[in-house]
């Protein structure tokens, strides 16, 4: 099995296909590498190299104790792309895998990485404070916290309605993207993942978002009722040196599933530099 062991010994999970420039992907709370499935077979059936991982206490990776924090999933990236020795990567990452890659960016440099998607992504900070009235009050992230302690499964099954927009008229909702959505998330173990909520929602990643030197494709759906767009990417597409914001108008927090075809485009586009497409 394809593993990176890390150095406090964790397992890191990755799947690597195809062959040609590398492309990885990091994913959203409480998911796993897998979610990027369509992303993945589009690029690889188009010459790319395709790479997710499973951070640490999420899908295939190990299960740890402690270590579950945006410090050590960027070092966990860094050893990654390390051992698959990755250059002039792109980094694609949704919801708190934007936040990993941000934050590894400003952690690690951009040395290994030529591009950046931030997808429906929590940078730089979502919860509200003095500094950040746009963001969500803390009691939101401690009901995300409530629910997955007391039935995590079920409440995982519920979070996919506004997750992918399936309450919103004429939301044509399928049944098998809900379940997959939830074996996903009972892949992973409780205590990371409660350790993983502190993380999307508390840290600043404003930083991070200064250091960042490359091209960057903010991406977010206007729609998007896990991560509000407005102090997520109209934030951060104004923090970073060189930022493309594209918003889809009326997109859901789960983009990549309900519009892959349009957001497969998008990528390919910004990936090989050509023009994306203008919002419907």
């Amino acid at each position: 099995m394809p593993y990176v062991t890390t150095k406090d010994g964790a397992q890191i999970y990755y799947t690597d296909l195809g062959k040609g420039p590398p492309v990885l992907f990091s994913h959203g709370w409480p998911l796993a590498g897998d979610d990027w499935e369509r992303q993945m077979l589009f690029l690889g059936e188009r010459g790319y190299r395709v790479i997710a991982h499973d951070r640490r206490s999420h899908g295939r990776s190990s299960q740890t104790w402690d270590g579950n924090h945006m410090d050590r999933y960027a070092d966990d990236l860094a050893e990654v792309m390390a051992r698959l020795d990755l250059k002039d990567a792109v980094l694609i990452g949704h919801s708190t895998g934007g936040g990993e890659i941000a934050h590894y960016m400003g952690r690690h440099g951009t040395g290994r990485v030529k591009k950046a998607v931030l997808l429906g992504a929590v940078p730089p900070l979502m919860v509200k404070t003095e500094k950040n009235p746009g963001g969500l009050p803390l009691d939101v992230f401690d009901g995300i916290r409530k629910g997955a302690r007391e039935d995590r499964a079920q409440f995982y099954y519920d979070l996919t309605i506004p997750f992918y927009g399936y309450n919103r008229p004429g939301a044509k909702i399928s049944e098998g993207v809900r379940d997959s959505f939830r074996r996903l998330g009972m892949m992973g173990g409780l205590k990371g993942q409660l350790d993983c909520i502190h993380e999307f929602s508390e840290v600043d990643y404003t930083a991070d978002l200064k250091k960042i030197d490359i091209p960057v494709l903010v991406a977010h759906g206007d729609d998007d009722q896990i991560v509000p767009i407005g102090a997520s990417a109209l934030m951060s597409a104004k923090i970073l040196k060189n930022a493309t914001l594209k918003v889809y108008k009326g997109g859901c927090h789960g983009f990549a599933a309900t519009n892959a075809d349009e957001l497969n485009a998008d990528l390919l586009a910004f990936i090989e530099g050509q023009a994306i497409a203008a919002a419907a």
